[in-house]
């Protein structure tokens, strides 16, 4: 029984299909990406990786990532989806104890079923500053509680971003790739020929690494809705900044030291006094002496000077 060639109508007739197939899905996934636009200051745009071509020639194109929902359609999946808004704050408040407003805020965000994702503290009388993680349908609470506390809130700015909308798209683009993702599978399955199954292979690869990183934009951006971010910044009052200046144990030792220092000066001073000053002294002295008795008349010129 002979063998079939390459050539042969069997082979063409699997082979065929398989580039149909191929073709039909790219002309697909091309309409689909047409409107392809990026989410602004929300996420980052994903370009198409470009294909690989097989041995004999045939360009098999981009995989583009699917454009974004526009028009009525876009706005009919707004309504639908529930709404994302990312909320961020800002407050700063002025209190006479920062330590115990310190633990009170803290208190707060896990009573809220948030938590503290960072913080700054340094001693009783220095500012300290909080970031809380509320989720977001308590932010409201929150920033009342907050103005609960004892103290004045001197500074206060909060902010909304609604990313329904990408976050709708971002949704739109994973299904859309995932139906790709499942076509290039079917067609591996049929896939024969070596350039054609790892042209299709590649193809996959580039599919899922997209849905990978949508699906990662897609869970930041949630998060970022879900749970609000707010920060808090608790100054001490003017009263406890006096009372922390004033340190009474601190003015007692640096009083001591300066007791201790004028005792080393005398000290230092006699010293110098007694081992070179008063030899000097002594010195000079036997000298006029010896001067008064071996100097003739000196000691008359002396006696005669007229006394004070």
């Amino acid at each position: 029984m002979p063998i079939p060639s390459r050539h042969s109508p069997r082979h063409a007739s699997r082979r065929w299909p398989i580039i149909l197939g191929l073709l039909t899905l790219a002309i697909t996934i091309a309409a689909c990406s047409a409107s392809s636009a990026g989410f602004g200051n929300v996420g980052k745009e994903v370009k198409g990786v470009p294909g690989a071509q097989p041995a004999d020639g045939r360009d098999l194109g981009a995989v583009p990532v699917p454009g974004p929902v526009t028009g009525d359609g876009a706005k009919d999946l707004a309504n639908i989806a529930d709404q994302k808004i990312i909320k961020t704050g800002d407050i700063s408040i002025e209190v006479p104890d920062v330590t115990k407003a310190l633990a009170r805020v803290r208190a707060m965000a896990l009573q809220l079923g948030g938590y503290v994702g960072g913080s700054q503290a340094g001693t009783r009388d220095e500012p300290a500053t909080l970031t809380l993680r509320i989720p977001a349908d308590r932010f409201e609470d929150a920033l009342a509680r907050l103005h609960e506390l004892d103290g004045d809130v001197v500074a206060e700015a909060t902010s909304e971003q609604d990313v329904t909308s990408a976050v709708v798209d971002l949704e739109a683009r994973i299904t859309n790739l995932q139906a790709s993702e499942k076509q290039y599978r079917t067609l591996l399955g049929q896939a024969v020929k070596v350039e054609d199954i790892l042209a299709v292979q590649t193809r996959l690869d580039d599919v899922r690494g997209q849905i990978e990183q949508l699906q990662a934009q897609h869970k930041e951006l949630s998060g970022l809705a879900d749970l609000s971010t707010l920060t808090v910044t608790l100054i001490p009052s003017a009263l406890q900044q006096a009372a922390g200046n004033w340190d009474p144990g601190k003015t007692i030792a640096d009083a001591v030291a300066a007791l201790v220092g004028v005792a080393q000066s005398i000290g230092n001073g006699a010293i110098w006094f007694a081992i070179v000053w008063l030899p000097v002294l002594i010195g000079l002295g036997i000298l006029f002496l010896l001067a008064l008795r071996l100097v003739p008349g000196l000691r008359a010129r002396v006696s005669r000077e007229p006394k004070a």
